[in-house]
């Protein structure tokens, strides 16, 4: 029955992973987790939030964002059903904390939290033998400080733990994960300037996330698995029409700096006696840092599927009077790295100090998402001195 389960976990862990793919072409890594959007207000957008203005989750996407917050403290939990169409215990949690102390600096804390559900063990006889609760976590701290008026920079430093182990369960191989990582991430936001019969704004922001050691849930094995270290770029302009109306438009582009796996000679068709040699691309057997930058050039298929392993989203969203937000946007994924295509829909509410968002996903592709006919529910406060220059 341990095997079942492990099919069971590898299949769940298999449709988190956001970075699967169904082709020779696809990388998949350890705690895949970490790239899970968890609030609702990016999940209405495209899943996207690297150069969007800043909230109370702007620790996930991009912390260099905080000093640009229009409040003091913004502080947020989220929830979001995974599977829903499978399972009802199986869901991503996130809790998140901001401080914009000073007028150029800021921190963060978040958590988030991945419960892979209850699943019931039975020996070889089919007898019970209790049950066991996979989950995954990481804790975040970040920093960001201004360096000029329009421009800053955040850090962040986190603690990861990956719970796939069958604890109690004989014939048990996979351990727990515990590592670190690091991001690293820049955001500019321009003054507001008059276009004629509107006022616009320009924003800008990058990100690295992920930054750390290879790790194993099989400690002892010859190669250790990747974390997901990845790259995010992206920009956007709000259309300021009025007091009451904004319209914000953001594009995002993404990319795992992780490398590719090459072709592999697995029949040994030259009779050289090694049947691990490398046919295309480059080996993947690589130490961390030299993985980042090997990921930017090491497609067996060369520059055009280098390129496949970029995503891209489109966003959209309208704000009324500060208190009333409704959201669109895109999300597209190459068919040989994944094939995740979707459109998301969100609004939002808006008090003096409480914000609530929910989004929906609507698959557009015949690769099936975690996410389809689930609500993402987000709930957020504002307190604290107010800032006037956002």
């Amino acid at each position: 029955m341990n095997k079942i389960v492990l099919c069971f976990l590898t299949c769940v862990f298999a449709l988190s992973n956001v970075t699967k793919a169904q082709t020779r072409g696809g990388i998949t890594t350890a705690a895949p987790f970490l790239l899970i959007v968890p609030d609702a207000r990016a999940g209405g957008m495209g899943d996207m939030g690297v150069a969007t203005t800043a909230d109370a989750f702007s620790l996930f996407h991009n912390p260099a964002k905080m000093t640009f917050s229009d409040r003091q403290i913004k502080t947020g939990i989220t929830y979001s059903p995974w599977l829903r169409n499978l399972t009802d215990d199986i869901f991503i949690g996130s809790a998140s904390y901001m401080n914009r102390f000073s007028e150029n600096a800021a921190w963060g804390a978040e958590f988030r939290y991945f419960s892979l559900g209850q699943i019931d063990l039975t020996d070889n006889s089919g007898n019970p033998n209790g049950s066991i609760n996979p989950n995954e976590l990481v804790f975040t701290g970040s920093y960001a400080l201004k360096l000029s008026e329009t421009f800053s920079m955040g850090v962040g430093l986190k603690y990861l733990r990956s719970n796939l182990a069958f604890n109690g369960t004989s014939g048990n191989t996979l351990q727990p994960i515990n590592s670190f990582a690091v991001d690293v991430s820049g955001y500019y936001q321009s003054f507001e300037e008059n276009y004629g019969n509107f006022n616009g704004r320009y924003r800008l922001g990058f990100s690295i996330t992920n930054l750390g050691p290879k790790v194993s849930y099989n400690p002892g094995n010859s190669e250790d698995d990747f974390i997901p270290t990845n790259l995010k770029l992206g920009g956007g302009f709000d259309f300021i029409l009025d007091d009451y109306n904004t319209i914000s438009t953001t594009i995002e582009f993404t990319k795992l700096l992780v490398p590719t796996p090459p072709i592999r000679d697995i029949n040994d068709a030259d009779g050289d006696g090694d049947t691990d040699e490398v046919l295309e691309g480059k080996d993947d057997n690589v130490g961390w840092i030299s993985g980042v930058f090997q990921s930017f050039g090491d497609a067996p298929g060369g520059f055009s599927e280098e390129l496949q392993e970029f995503t891209y989203a489109l966003g959209a969203e309208y704000i009324y009077n500060n208190a009333f937000a409704l959201r669109a946007g895109y999300f597209h994924e190459s068919q040989n790295k994944g094939n995740r295509q979707y459109f998301t829909l969100g609004g939002g509410f808006k008090t003096n100090a409480l914000n609530i968002d929910l989004s929906y996903l609507i698959n557009s592709s015949d690769v099936n998402n975690p996410l389809e006919n689930s609500l993402r529910f987000s709930l957020s406060f504002d307190l604290g001195e107010v800032f006037d220059d956002y």
